[in-house]
């Protein structure tokens, strides 16, 4: 299925970096940013185009269009990719549902947290009667840094494998068909709660984190997660919260890739057969990446709000203890000042509260 013009929604590191390949390949591409975050596309606008920096390679890529208006952004794309965070779904819902037509597909590409099926309650909810091909990965297809005050993309990974679900799942056929003219890497998945818990980042990021909390003040910002951070005490508390949402995905019908698995598969380990300390910290990909610089950065909010509520949530509708992600939420809402089990992503939330777990994977 051809695809020629896409309109990238969101210009982080992810959509800052989709501009730059997918212009680089030879795909029409508008950048889009909120008005509130318009300073990101500035020097983009200014030059015409993206610095591109891949292995060792540098070079200039012109981009086709960037804007803030999204009505002109999403004019004419077959693909309107999503490259927010997840805090971000429903307000993009909202902007994108006056225009958004039934042709065009919609690719969450990011963390997956139940995404799609949030976007679709969204505009259901605001009175559109429309049918949407809308579907999410379970990560971001590029391990990335941009930088938009000097309209410049160091890219350090094109990922190998991603997981794939439309929402409901019987579309997933038809849309991973189109955004595989995007990216290769896309497998199906069985519907958007396998891709949500393929989503690895709420095991990784949250625990050895707060594990880390005091070395992040201390550090002014000058903090390594995956070389520092990830040590022999750490990786307990990290596998411990892998098991629980192993056992969790089993509950629901899905032998989920554990943490060293997902990574090597996705490219970011050179192999599977370290232990996963040596693994984070010889990273080539990971041992780049500075961060978090903060405690209340995403690797923390995010990863808390939006994954491991998430997951503490279907732990208790499927009859699976999750000490460890608990504990988590609770320290981590703790030293925070939040309540993340008020303000994170439930089951009650994405429509599928007092369902049993059957009846949940037929909703999906």
């Amino acid at each position: 299925m051809k695809v020629e013009k896409v309109a990238i929604i969101g210009a982080g590191n992810g959509g800052i970096t989709a501009a730059a390949d997918l212009s680089d390949r030879g795909f029409e591409i508008t950048l889009y940013e909120n008005e509130s975050f318009a300073s990101n596309l500035e020097k983009i606008r200014e030059l015409g185009g993206i610095h591109f920096h891949e292995n060792g390679n540098d070079k200039f890529v012109p981009v086709y269009k960037v804007t803030t208006d999204i009505k002109e952004a999403i004019e004419g794309a077959e693909v309107i990719m999503l490259t927010i965070p997840g805090f971000a779904i429903e307000n993009m819902a909202e902007a994108l549902a006056p225009f958004v037509q039934k042709e065009q597909v919609i690719m969450l590409n990011g963390a997956g947290s139940m995404g799609a099926i949030r976007f679709t309650n969204k505009v259901r909810a605001l009175g559109f009667d429309k049918e949407l091909k809308i579907g999410e990965t379970n990560s971001l297809t590029y391990g990335t840094r941009a930088f938009p005050a000097e309209a410049k993309v160091e890219l350090g990974l094109r990922v190998k494998k991603l997981f794939f679900s439309a929402f409901p799942a019987s579309k997933t056929s038809e849309l991973i068909d189109k955004c595989k003219t995007l990216y290769d890497c896309l497998v199906p998945a069985k519907n958007v709660l396998h891709s949500t818990m393929e989503n690895g980042n709420p095991e990784v990021h949250p625990g050895p984190s707060l594990l880390n909390a005091g070395r992040i003040d201390y550090s002014n910002g000058e903090f390594y997660l995956y070389k520092e951070g990830i040590t022999e005490h750490t990786v307990r508390l990290l596998r411990g919260i892998e098991s629980e949402r192993i056992a969790i995905g089993r509950a629901f019908g899905f032998e989920l890739e554990d943490a060293i698995t997902s990574r090597y598969n996705r490219g970011y380990f050179e192999n599977n057969e370290s232990d996963i300390q040596t693994l984070f910290n010889e990273s080539k990909v990971y041992g780049n990446i500075k961060g978090p610089t903060a405690v209340d950065s995403r690797y923390f909010t995010e990863d808390i709000a939006d994954g491991l509520v998430f997951w503490s949530d279907l732990g208790r509708e499927a009859d699976v203890p999750t000490p460890n992600i608990d504990a988590v939420i609770t320290i981590g809402g703790t030293i925070l000042n939040r309540d993340f089990h008020k303000e994170g992503l439930t089951l009650e939330k994405v429509g599928l509260s007092n369902l049993s777990v059957n009846e949940i994977i037929n909703r999906l």
